[in-house]
């Protein structure tokens, strides 16, 4: 499986191709972090946003999109732009017919280090362990963005797989 790990931001955006599959190695394909300058206004951004991620998925053909979840923040200003950062990448997946997973910041560090309350230098510490990197990627955007690849390989098909069952039953 080839997961396309998103870390929503307006200034910085992080971004992480991996793939693999539970219980096999992880291998990184691609790492990077999305800019764009406070200069412009958000339309602006949103737009340059959009054509590289679009460029991204054209580029390595994930299988799904994982997009960390917005969660509320003291300050307004950086969730209104993080959670319009998400909401590109989610629609360009919906473009392309690509599944798109949301995870939280607490489960994404437990699945990476074992604790939802790791911090910053522990989740790319074992994203560096995990795909065998000789360093450590950076910034920490891009090290978020490949634990949200991880955690999907690692539990989005098991909690896809519950939403159908639970979507069957239902019906």
């Amino acid at each position: 499986m080839r997961v396309l790990g998103i870390d929503p931001g307006l200034t910085r955006c992080g971004v992480g191709v991996v793939d693999g599959s539970v219980g096999r190695a992880l291998t990184m394909i691609h790492v990077g972090v999305f800019r764009t300058p406070a200069d412009l206004d958000v339309a602006r951004r949103l737009h340059q946003l959009e054509q590289q991620i679009e460029a991204s998925i054209l580029e390595h053909r994930p299988d799904v999109v994982a997009v960390e979840r917005v969660f509320s923040q003291h300050n307004v200003r950086t969730v209104m732009g993080t959670a319009q950062a998400s909401g590109i990448a989610m629609v360009v997946a919906a473009r392309h017919g690509i599944p798109v997973q949301l995870h939280t910041p607490s489960e994404v560090k437990a699945a990476v280090t074992g604790s939802g309350r790791a911090d910053k230098a522990q989740v790319t510490q074992m994203v560096t362990r995990l795909l065998r990197l000789t360093t450590a990627p950076t910034p920490a955007d891009a090290a978020d963005a490949l634990a949200l690849a991880i955690c999907h390989i690692w539990r989005g098909g098991a909690q896809t797989r519950l939403q159908a069952a639970v979507e069957k039953a239902a019906r």
